[in-house]
């Protein structure tokens, strides 16, 4: 296979995985809405106690095995060494089916321990249902990482959206059937969770599937590699490992476990400032004098602004992915001139992206809380969390850089040092603000994760920001936005009344949508006129920067 074949390829698989990451991780971010629609607050509440805690189980479950297996079989696919690829499968297929299992059975077996670590005793039923979930998840996550060496993108994107797709299905099936038998809400959010067991045994269905046709496929003969086979010596020469038929599966576990546990701990860094919520928030709720289940629902109220600003850090880690390559091939070349001016191109725009996305929340929070959740209760908690949008952009972008320039361990320290920030500030503000101290302390974590990302990154890509410099064309940017959208929601809301539409949720569905609307339309012309948005720096945007740039300079965006 020609180079230029073999890395079309490449990039296609990506797009592929990229598409499919986005659209499952939109579907599990907007099933949150029905959720809070058909099982109230206290159900909402329940359930975002306790999913990161179970996304930090399933974190913990697959031992970032996904990755090394996609390593390793990549590399000895590179060989033609078929049967080793499947050796490894079998032996890490193996490792995790048991580990899952028994990880499972502990969850299950400590829920009532877990609940009053959490302070209180509703959660317990959800947490032995997402327990479930680890009989199937780790399995599929090993066929996902081994398709994935093999540079097939197809059967991971299509069991991701299967998966999200069956778990929001089962979910709403669920929420349903309990309500109308009039189930309390620690059983409702467990029928909630149970759709994350349905969705992990769909998609290792699929994956199984994938996995049948493959084997049929080959026929008993060995297919041929993406890559060109290499010879032995190259082989050694390169560092690759030596042939595994040589070796006990105890040392290439080892081996798997000596690369998937640091990427498993990185990993584990994410869910950290949710998690750190989980085991703060109702408790010190509960401690104010809140019952359980009211301490749940405000809770629940808490998180109604979450789903949100995902939409938009979900962007800017679908967008932040392009810089890497190209800062990865920059820094290798030596050319720190380029380094720095896209380092600080992308800063800009993911710090003003952030910005007129936290702004707009913040306008538009009163309609979109009830276009979404039918009432404006946590407005003001939701008007805060705005603004973890502007920090959770920047911690995002920063990390995907400095992964470009080849600083990967840094960015989940940072995140260590954040969750910890926000475990002191909710023991500090919560008792005395209630879930605004808790929101406050959600935007000053990931703007310390932010701001500790920035500085490393300034020293590493030798840049300087400039905010000085572009801080009145940003505000000006901000304001343009800020006023749009509150003009906007007031029109519409005004039109709706004189039309004789009585006030409710259809009214502040079109005020929030016009809101939307205009603030988008705002930052696209203020950007532009402002300059802070020009042609020759969109082009500079791997692979996207030039048709956009064509896009809105037909549109008379840009000059």
């Amino acid at each position: 296979m020609k180079p230029e074949e073999t890395g079309s390829r490449l990039l296609k698989g990506a797009f592929i995985l990229s598409a499919a990451a986005m659209l499952s991780k939109l579907i599990g971010t907007l099933q949150k809405i029905p959720l809070q629609n058909m099982g109230g607050d206290a159900v909402f509440g329940i359930y975002n106690t306790v999913y990161p805690f179970y996304m930090m189980m399933i974190t913990l479950a697959v031992l970032g095995f996904p990755a090394a297996v996609s390593k390793f079989v990549a590399e000895y696919e590179a060989e033609g060494r078929s049967g080793d690829s499947r050796r490894l499968l079998r032996i890490s297929s193996v490792t995790l089916v048991l580990f899952g299992l028994v990880l499972g059975l502990v969850m299950y077996a400590a829920a009532p321990w877990l609940g009053q670590a959490i302070g209180s005793g509703q959660v317990v039923p959800a947490i032995r249902a997402g327990a479930l979930a680890l009989a199937f998840v780790p399995w599929m996550s090993v066929l996902r990482g081994y398709f994935q060496g093999l540079h097939n993108m197809v059967p991971t994107a299509v069991s991701q959206i299967v998966e999200q797709s069956v778990r929001v299905a089962v979910m709403i099936v669920l929420l349903l059937y309990l309500i109308e038998a009039g189930a309390s809400p620690d059983r409702i959010a467990a029928g909630a969770l149970l759709g994350s067991a349905a969705g992990g045994a769909a998609g290792l269905l699929v994956m199984g599937w994938y996995w049948r046709r493959h084997g049929s496929s080959r026929g008993g003969r060995i297919e041929k590699p993406l890559m060109p086979p290499v010879k032995r010596q190259d082989v050694k020469d390169s560092g690759l490992h030596a042939d595994v038929n040589k070796e006990g599966a105890g040392v290439l576990l080892r081996r798997l476990l000596a690369y998937g546990i640091p990427v498993c701990l990185s990993l584990l860094a994410v869910p950290l400032i949710g998690l750190v919520d989980t085991f703060t928030v109702p408790r010190l709720l509960s401690m104010t004098g809140l019952p359980d289940e009211a301490a749940m629902a405000e809770f629940g109220i808490y998180n109604r602004g979450l789903p949100l600003v995902q939409l938009v850090t979900m962007l800017a880690t679908s967008l932040s992915v392009l810089f890497i390559p190209a800062l990865a091939e920059a820094k290798f070349r030596g050319e720190r001139e380029r380094v720095a001016s896209q380092t600080g191109m992308a800063l800009r725009w993911f710090w003003l992206i952030g910005m007129s996305a936290s702004i707009g929340l913040a306008v538009l929070a009163k309609p979109i809380n009830v276009m979404l959740y039918e009432d404006a209760a946590g407005t003001v908690t939701m008007q805060v969390i705005a603004f973890t949008a502007a920090g959770g952009t920047m911690s995002t972008i920063t990390a995907a850089l400095l992964q470009g320039v080849g600083i990967v361990k840094a960015p989940a320290l940072h995140l260590l040092a954040a969750a910890a920030l926000k475990l002191l500030l909710n023991l500090l503000l919560v008792p005395q603000l209630g879930i605004t101290g808790a929101a406050i302390a959600g935007v000053a974590a990931h703007l310390a994760a932010a701001a500790l990302n920035l500085a490393l990154l300034s020293r590493s890509a030798r840049f300087t920001a400039g905010a000085g410099a572009a801080m009145a064309r940003t505000l000006a940017v901000l304001a343009a936005v800020a006023l749009a959208a509150w003009c906007a929601q007031a029109a519409a809301g005004a039109m709706l009344g004189a039309a004789g539409v009585a006030p409710g949720r259809l009214t502040d569905a079109a005020a929030a949508l016009g809101g939307v609307l205009a603030g988008g339309g705002a930052f696209l012309a203020a950007a532009a006129w402002t300059k802070l948005l020009t042609a020759s720096e969109l082009r500079m945007l791997p692979k996207v920067g030039g048709p956009l740039a064509a896009l809105l300079k037909a549109l008379r965006l840009l000059r």
